[in-house]
C-alpha cells in the first residue's frame, strides 16, 4: 500500500505539500490538516473559493476573489469548514434572498480575506465564516461557529463562538507577540524549541538573549 494513501488519525496532511489553489496561501512547511475522516484540505475544508479546476473551467468571476491565508504551525482538526466569500450572494437587505443570475454582481457582498495566523489551533468540526481573522496562538474549540475575529492567544467556543478565556495573562501575551516567534529562521526556532514547549516566559526571554549573543 502506498504510504500517502493510508488514512489514520495519526497521519496528517501538510498543507504546503497538497494545496494547489492560487487563492490559498500557506506560510512555511509546518501547518497541517487532520484528514483521516475526510478528503483533502482543499476538497473538504475550504468551501466556495474560486480557483479550483471546475470554477476555472466554467465561470469568470465578476468580483475580486477573497483570499485564504494560513500561517505557520497551524493545526486544523478533522472536519473543519472554512467558508469563503464566493457564496456571499444572498442579500438579507433585499426582499428576496435568492441569488438571481441577472443580479448576481449586485447581490455579491465582499467579506474580505480569511486569515489564520501562526500557531493557531482549529478544533474538530469548527466552522469559520468568511472574512474572519484568527489571531496568533488562538484556539477555536470543537464545534464552534466563528462569526467574529478571534484575538491572539484566546480561546473561543460555542455557536456563535464567544470568548472563553485568555491562554496567558496580558503581559505574557504582549511579550509573545513582541518576540515574533514565528518570524524566526529555522535554526533559531529549533534552538529555542525547548523553551517554546514550556510556559516560562522569563526562561524563554533569557534563552533568546543567550542565543542572540
Amino acid at each position: 500500500m502506498i504510504k500517502d494513501k493510508v488514512k489514520h488519525w495519526s497521519i496528517v496532511e501538510y498543507l504546503h505539500e497538497t494545496v494547489k489553489n492560487p487563492n490559498i496561501h500557506i506560510k512555511g512547511t509546518s501547518s497541517y490538516y487532520s484528514n483521516a475522516w475526510t478528503d483533502s484540505f482543499e476538497d473538504s475544508v475550504v468551501r466556495y473559493l474560486y480557483g479550483d479546476q471546475y470554477s476555472l473551467d466554467n465561470w469568470q468571476p465578476q468580483w475580486e476573489i477573497d483570499q485564504l491565508y494560513i500561517g505557520s504551525y497551524v493545526c486544523i482538526a478533522a472536519e473543519v469548514v472554512i467558508l469563503m466569500g464566493g457564496n456571499n450572494t444572498h442579500r438579507v437587505d433585499w426582499f428576496s434572498l435568492y441569488p438571481y443570475a441577472e443580479y448576481i454582481a449586485e447581490s455579491y457582498q465582499k467579506s474580505g480575506d480569511t486569515i489564520i495566523e501562526d500557531g493557531a489551533w482549529i478544533g474538530m468540526r469548527a466552522m469559520i465564516m468568511p472574512g474572519i481573522r484568527i489571531g496568533e496562538g488562538a484556539i477555536v474549540a470543537s464545534g464552534a461557529v466563528v462569526t467574529k475575529d478571534v484575538a491572539p492567544y484566546t480561546i473561543v467556543a460555542g455557536n456563535p463562538a464567544r470568548f472563553v478565556k485568555y491562554r496567558f495573562n496580558e503581559e505574557i501575551i504582549a511579550s509573545l507577540l513582541d518576540l515574533k516567534i514565528y518570524e524566526w529562521n529555522e535554526d533559531k526556532f529549533n534552538a529555542l524549541l525547548p523553551f517554546l514547549a514550556s510556559n516560562n516566559i522569563e526562561q524563554l526571554k533569557q534563552a533568546i538573549k543567550v542565543y542572540n549573543e
